[in-house]
């Protein structure tokens, strides 16, 4: 099983953990150029505070030593990944350039539906096994992540009024499929994920309890954040039927 490297390095060992930075220099040029581009395309200083918060976190995801606890430990790559889908992604959104005529006729569903398998297809054993072997697939596993994650982001948050409740329909249903896959993950009777059978143990857990930690992980956080958001889409409709009356 650890015959080939996998991107992050060898599963780490407590002691050695704060010193295993993701120090990749195409990494690190990667991030700094989107987010210089997507600060010079940042109409306002709202929006340019947004971009940096939230390529910072998406740094910090990528770069801290959490890369290479992501490799020892199922629910330390859970961790990431929320960090990636439920903090950098909704940020970024916020500071996307707003166009009141694409998001008249966006791809609301579709980001839902790519989201969703996105998060499925790389949350199962095969998938997700076979990032630990291929750089490439790890890479492709998070950049699809984080690319629907941010598109789906941007069409929930800024929802027209005339979509507002298609709005609420996406929130609460990427909710609920978040909070299934966490509940499938962590009440599972055994550990799915073959990689992580021998690499759990020096940080105190079994693969079935490492495992039960990253399912919660994804399904509480999941489950809030996006049930706000689809509350968040009524309440804009709720405020706007009621100055509709007030006028």
């Amino acid at each position: 099983m650890m015959a080939r490297l996998p991107y992050c390095g060898s599963p780490p060992l407590p002691g050695e953990l704060l010193a295993r930075f993701n120090l990749d220099p195409i990494l690190i040029a990667a991030l700094v150029l989107c987010a210089a581009w997507h600060l010079a395309r940042c109409r306002n200083p709202r929006q340019r505070r947004l971009a940096a918060a939230g390529w910072l976190v998406a740094f910090a995801a990528f770069v801290s030593p959490l890369c290479a606890l992501s490799v020892a430990l199922f629910s330390a790559r859970i961790a990431q990944h929320m960090i990636l889908l439920l903090i950098a992604a909704p940020l970024l959104a916020l500071a996307l350039p707003r166009d009141s005529r694409r998001l008249a006729r966006g791809p609301l569903w579709s980001s839902a539906a790519a989201f969703f398998i996105a998060l499925w297809y790389w949350h199962m054993p095969g998938p997700y096994d076979a990032t630990f072997t291929s750089t490439f697939t790890y890479w492709c596993m998070h950049l699809s992540l984080f690319g629907t994650g941010i598109l789906l982001w941007r069409e929930i948050l800024h929802p027209p009024p005339a979509r507002i409740v298609e709005t609420f329909a996406v929130g609460a249903f990427t909710s609920m499929q978040m909070g299934f896959l966490g509940a499938i993950l962590a009440f599972a009777g055994r550990p799915l994920f073959s990689w992580h059978l021998l690499t759990t143990y020096s940080w105190g857990l079994t693969p079935l309890q490492d495992q039960q930690l990253g399912g919660t992980l994804m399904w509480v956080p999941g489950v809030l954040l996006f049930l706000w958001a689809a509350i968040r889409s009524i309440d804009r409709l709720w405020n706007a039927l009621d100055g509709v009356k007030t006028a």
